[in-house]
């Protein structure tokens, strides 16, 4: 599929992005033609740049742009075949503070990827999502899920077009730019692990995990799905006893926007959700393809009406145990909690 191919990644500096580079350096890299990293922050570039010199890796090419820009998204997506829209204004408390320049990003510049791909001949349009999407409490959640509703309704709008959008949406990334476990190994040197609410739990997924979903929508992808994967949670104070089993953990209340526990599918989702194996399924309202075909293709079968998946009623649970060999794995191979 990717034989010759154009990927655009917005937001290609950030933890995701990088990752989805490597993986396709790593498998791909005589097949794609090119990779074009489109994000705003040129240190950011620049330093990706030094990892990725033009003589050793010609296929890389690096454009400063702001998915708030239409006119400039347009000129980037010019004999693009794909896109990975990772671009995105993130973090909570910020987003609280700051509606509209999040609300720029995220929705306006969603609804800028739409149509800049519309007009460019892409094929296939992955978007990133996040589990703050579902019933959401906070600005960020409500922009992520106006963003996925722009990108599963542009399935329908895209006439003779043969394009297909579809989003991928999953919990908190394992040691992720601005996630906890970088932020408590730095805190841990002060004896002191702040902790918002001891009962709170989170989703768990790795870059790897991340980057294979991505790819899975881009191989597998109809239009109009939102790609669940089924991972495990962690308790906060798990997280905080595998850094610093030693510090002190003191309770500081939640942040504006924070809930106790995440959601990827309410149970308003289950008149729509299918389980494909590996991951769930929200599938659209309406759509362009035959839907008995769908579940015969992929051996889907529909979840019971009312099904959740939150990350306080989860199945799976990491232990203090597991968490310190995934930080060694994902994040710090040097990481040593005595």
């Amino acid at each position: 599929m990717l034989k010759d191919s154009t990927i655009l990644i917005t937001g290609g500096t950030g933890s995701l992005g990088k990752a989805l580079v490597a993986h396709l350096m790593e498998n791909h890299r005589n097949e794609v033609k090119k990779i074009i990293i489109f994000s705003r922050d040129e240190q950011k570039q620049f330093q990706m740049a030094l990892d990725y010199p033009e003589k050793d890796y010609p296929q890389m090419r690096f454009f400063i742009g702001d998915v708030r820009d239409l006119d400039r998204l347009k000129m980037a997506m010019k004999g693009v075949d794909y896109v990975i829209h990772a671009a995105a204004m993130k973090h909570v408390h910020i987003a609280e503070y700051n509606p509209m320049e999040c609300i720029k990003t995220n929705i306006n510049g969603a609804e800028n990827v739409i149509n800049a791909s519309l007009e460019s001949g892409v094929k296939k349009v992955v978007a990133l999502s996040t589990d703050k999407a579902a019933a959401p409490i906070n600005l960020y959640g409500a922009t992520k899920l106006a963003s996925d509703k722009l990108f599963v309704a542009a399935n329908n709008i895209r006439g003779w077009n043969p394009i297909t959008f579809s989003v991928v949406r999953y919990g908190n990334v394992m040691g992720s730019n601005g996630s906890v476990i970088p932020y408590f190994l730095n805190k841990r040197k002060e004896g002191v692990l702040p902790i918002t609410d001891p009962t709170m739990t989170r989703f768990n997924i790795s870059l790897e995990d991340g980057v294979n979903m991505v790819m899975h929508a881009l191989n597998n992808a109809w239009g109009g799905e939102i790609f669940i994967p089924k991972i495990p949670s962690y308790r906060i104070l798990d997280i905080a006893e595998a850094i610093g089993p030693n510090c002190e953990k003191r309770v500081v209340g939640i942040r504006p926007g924070e809930k106790i526990h995440e959601e990827m599918i309410t149970p308003s989702d289950s008149f729509y959700t299918y389980d494909l194996g590996e991951y769930y399924t929200i599938l659209p309202a309406t759509h362009k393809w035959d839907l008995n075909e769908f579940i015969d293709h992929f051996k889907a079968t529909k979840v019971p009406l009312g099904f959740k998946y939150n990350s306080g009623e989860n199945e799976d649970w990491e232990t203090v145990e597991s968490l310190r060999e995934l930080i060694r794995l994902h994040v710090d191979q040097n990481f040593s909690f005595e």
